[in-house]
């Protein structure tokens, strides 16, 4: 059977995997607790029938504010089948942001999966414009549980409600709201139908090295289109979806589970190549010397076998054998891809991580394109390092004369919700999405992304900087954990740069230098901010005279998400961290 609208994939399963016994997994109290096909199918049609009941109807808004976790798709689901637009959001989301999404959709019920997040939603129920009901997946004093609408569900059967859904929908209809917070301005609200999703994780279906007897992790938040497409895709291939505890307990879930897929973010698996490469340093002279010489051959890995002579296979075979193992071990043993996508990766990881057998499939996308405009893939000829591989089968691309990548396809979004002035702004009268990257097509086949459009800015010299590229440069040091660049309308470029702390701090230990206990003493002290600079000008010697680094603020916190500096989605939100440190970048250039 063929499909068409999200929620069709559940007779696809049923049909595709009758004796499937674990759908979804999740922690509980310190155990894995499964959910079979069967118990969620019947969740999703009574919570449906229970959020009918209540009086949401057809085109309605139902809020979602919650982690990765089981309950999360039966939401998703039961509002597709009750004919409801869900609109999920990030649980850490601002009070201001969430008062607006709430009153902007107009939401019936917000529901939240957690007690820390209570006084949030009560604050923003008491501040809408309209009634919203709300309900806890976890108990909350004084707050209806989420089941209390599936018991209302079972007592009031929507059947011929689901049956008109079913029946009715439209694969171009609205079927969910996303919320962008950009970096700045108030959240625009996405419109994406079935058709746009569908049309996505169909063309990709071939993507994941997965079937019905794979093991999936998820970890990175549903509420992003990223991770959200791709659980539909787990879906098709009928793979078991597991989720993690947290980002802190990730590793510990990893050999819990033994996935044979995750997807992850660029940071991500630097964090875990940092822990390996700090493990090693603690290795004897002679495992030492092996393990940099099994890295030496892994940075010097090509995805092309032709371009491989035989005796670098031959050496690549004994270091897979002897040190990569390890790292395959260190993910569970089974992993045979990660994808990766959110922010560009570095190239020189990539090379490493195929050479040690563990590929790594690097994309792009973005919200409104449901997300994937390109990706690489496991196919032989689809993927080259240092870009985000080929444009998809079902995705038109062309590059613009300023260099700005333009996007048609059946997954570009219906457009702005109330915001036509907005959606016109991006989409032209040729129906061509404009992203705001800029970038090239390499051997006419692969895109390669160089940078926003919005962020490149000019210094005094009237030379173009492409930040982007130079801060995921810098912060691929084990020494920087973050990094933005500045300089408009200046001399010379300078950088604000955040210290990874903790290696710093176990570098100084082997060099047997006494740093302050404080993070905040610690970013002045000169031996740190002397190394860090060396670790810049290494950067620079592969920059451009005008692109080079001349001087850096030490910042003693990380940018985040609660700070301000950061999106939901970790970018930067440059105005607010220029704003913030207006003084010290002041003095860079006035060299007080």
């Amino acid at each position: 059977m063929s499909v068409k609208r999200i929620f069709d994939l559940l007779d696809f399963y049923k049909k595709e995997f009758p004796n499937k016994e674990v759908m979804y997994a999740a922690k509980v109290a310190g155990n894995w607790e499964t959910w079979s096909f069967a118990k969620c199918e019947q969740l999703m049609v009574d919570l449906a029938s229970g959020l009918a009941s209540l009086g949401v109807e057809r085109g309605e808004r139902v809020m979602l504010m919650s982690n990765n976790r089981p309950e999360w798709n039966i939401v998703d689901f039961a509002c597709q089948l009750s004919g409801i637009i869900l609109v999920p959001v990030y649980p850490n989301i601002s009070e201001n942001d969430l008062q607006f999404i709430i009153n902007d959709c107009e939401a019936r019920v917000l529901i939240y999966s957690s007690p820390d997040l209570a006084d949030k939603a009560s604050a923003v129920q008491k501040g809408a414009k309209q009634q919203v009901h709300l309900y806890s997946i976890e108990p909350v004093t004084g707050v209806d549980h989420w089941m209390s609408l599936v018991e209302r569900g079972i007592g009031n059967r929507a059947e011929e409600r689901i049956a008109a859904v079913k029946r009715e929908t439209k694969a171009s209809d609205l079927v969910t709201l996303l919320y962008t917070s950009g970096t700045t301005g108030t959240p625009k609200g996405v419109m994406l139908s079935h058709e746009n999703l569908v049309s996505n994780f169909t063309a990709l279906k071939d993507l994941p090295p997965i079937d019905s007897n794979s093991i999936v992790l998820s970890f990175l938040p549903l509420n992003h289109i990223y991770e959200r497409m791709l659980t539909y895709l787990y879906v098709m291939k009928g793979s078991s979806i597991y989720y993690a505890e947290s980002l802190e307990k990730i590793g510990e879930n990893i050999k819990e589970v033994k996935p044979h897929m995750f997807s992850c973010v660029p940071r991500l698996l630097e964090k875990v190549y940092d822990k390996i490469i700090t493990k090693a340093s603690e290795l004897s002279p002679v495992k030492k010397a092996l393990f940099f010489w099994a890295l030496g051959l892994g940075e010097r890995f090509d995805i092309r076998a032709e371009h491989r002579s035989g005796w670098y296979n031959f050496q690549l075979k004994i270091a897979r054998k002897l040190i990569f193992s390890k790292w395959q071990e260190a993910l569970g043993g089974n992993v045979r891809a990660m994808v990766s996508g959110g922010a560009a990766l570095n190239p020189r990881l990539a090379r490493i991580f195929w050479a040690a057998d563990i590929p790594v499939l690097e994309g792009y996308g973005l919200t409104e394109t449901s997300p994937v405009i390109a990706v690489n893939t496991l196919t032989p000829g689809h993927t080259r390092f240092g870009t985000v591989g080929p444009v998809i089968s079902n995705v038109q691309v062309k590059i613009a004369e300023d260099g700005e990548i333009l996007m048609k396809g059946p997954s570009l979004m219906l457009g702005y919700y109330k915001r036509q002035d907005a959606t016109d702004e991006v989409i032209d009268k040729e129906g061509w999405f404009h992203t705001g990257d800029i970038g090239h097509m390499e051997e006419g086949k692969y895109l390669k992304i160089t940078d926003r459009k919005k962020e490149i800015f000019k210094t005094s010299g009237g030379k173009y900087i492409a930040p982007q590229m130079i801060e995921n440069a810098l912060n691929s040091s084990r020494f920087i954990e973050q990094s933005m660049v500045v300089g408009e309308n200046q001399k010379f470029p300078g950088a604000i740069v955040v210290p990874s702390f903790a290696f710093v701090r176990e570098w100084a230990q082997r060099h047997e230098i006494a740093l302050p206990a404080t993070d905040a003493e610690l970013v002045k002290h000169p031996k740190v901010v002397k190394r860090i600079m060396e670790e810049v000008d290494t950067v620079n010697k592969d920059l451009a005279q005008y692109e080079r680094i001349k001087q850096i603020i030490v910042r003693p916190t990380l940018f985040s998400i609660e700070g301000g500096h950061l999106t939901p989605k970790l970018s930067l939100k440059r105005k607010f961290i220029l704003n913030e440190h207006a003084g010290d970048i002041e003095k860079i250039y006035t060299g007080e």
